[in-house]
């Protein structure tokens, strides 16, 4: 079976590859390449022994989509990544969020409704929930506001999903909520590599600890927590990778209950931002330099899943620990870095 991964060069999308590859699909790969490179099919490839199939195309270019999709009848389903995700930059540029994140999945679906049969795997985010009541949150905690238009592009990205299927049954559809993804591959092949200062947690304390970045700015110590830091739900690049695939078979195997289901996917258990970077020094043996700063506004206090759907009706469930994330984290940025 053949399986396309749009956005499939970018960190979670290239874990994923692997994953589909490893357990015997075929994969083709869309990427515009604007936040990813080529050579992470150098990696996919070093890791699998195969080189997946690559189409390098903007996703916003409509007629550029019909075509894929008649040249390629025999895909069996799609995984969809890609999309712009920078907080910050979505309060900025807000136009181009919608059109990137929206449009692209309104093609997408638009080419899927006219097969006799189509599978769909939508890559959603905690950031739906916003600060939850309570904790863990579950799947039906409710949708709050979005703290920005990339939150936003999520919450109307899955009503988008929801809508299309309810009046099209053969489209069988998968929305999987994800936490926090950290950490690399075991074989150093692939791991994340943002453009510029990350805005994520866990690169920047590595790119810290490489002497890239000065030192590591924890924004609030004074949270309703227990050591004050924000907590977040951290889960394996590689144990999300294959939530993915089981979610996938779970659509090709007809064992979905609905045309249209939601899957938190995390490890059910929060760490916060300073237990993060113990566990970095713990397995680094190096100590990281960091200072406490204000508070970051839009920051939640405590976001992480309750997991026990996905864990039943899924048959997964995270593997990897903590530290098992950041030992992958530290030795694929030593890879890059030539430490």
């Amino acid at each position: 079976m053949k399986i396309l991964v749009t956005g499939g060069l970018g960190f979670i999308g290239s874990h994923t590859a692997v994953e589909l590859q490893q357990a015997g699909f075929e994969v083709v790969i869309i990427d515009n390449c604007s936040n990813a490179s080529e050579s992470v099919l150098d990696g996919i490839e070093g890791i699998t022994g195969k080189r997946p199939e690559f189409v390098k195309m903007d996703l916003r270019d409509k007629a550029a989509v019909e075509d894929f999709f008649s040249q390629h009848p025999e895909v069996d389903g799609v995984i969809h990544f890609a999309a712009s995700k920078a907080v910050g930059e979505s309060v900025e540029k807000p136009l181009l969020y919608y059109e990137n994140n929206l449009g692209t999945l309104v093609y997408l679906l638009g080419q899927l409704s006219t097969r006799p049969k189509a599978h769909f795997i939508f890559s959603s985010s905690c950031t739906v929930y916003g600060q939850a009541e309570k904790m863990p949150i579950t799947e039906d905690a409710p949708v709050q506001p979005a703290e920005s238009p990339y939150g936003n592009t999520k919450q109307v990205g899955e009503e988008i999903i929801r809508d299309t299927c309810k009046v099209t049954e053969h489209l069988q559809a998968i929305a999987l909520r994800y936490f926090n993804p950290i950490g690399a591959h075991p074989s150093t092949e692939i791991g994340e590599l943002p453009l510029g200062v990350p805005q994520n947690l866990v690169p920047f304390i590595t790119q810290t600890a490489a002497g890239i970045r000065k030192e590591l700015s924890v924004f609030g110590d004074d949270y309703p927590t227990p050591d004050g830091t924000c907590i977040r739900d951290y889960i394996h690049v590689v144990d999300l990778a294959r939530a993915h695939v089981v979610a996938l078979q779970r659509l090709l195997e007809g064992k979905n209950k609905a045309n249209y289901e939601v899957f938190n996917i995390g490890t059910g258990t929060g760490s916060s931002v300073l237990e993060v970077i113990r566990s970095f020094e713990r397995v680094s043996g190096k100590p990281l330099n960091y200072k406490i700063v204000g508070r970051r506004a839009g920051d939640v206090i405590s976001a992480y899943a309750d997991t026990m759907h996905a864990n039943q009706e899924l048959g997964w469930k995270a593997e990897s620990t903590l530290d098992d994330a950041m030992r992958s984290a530290w030795d694929w940025e030593k890879k890059i870095r030539g430490l």
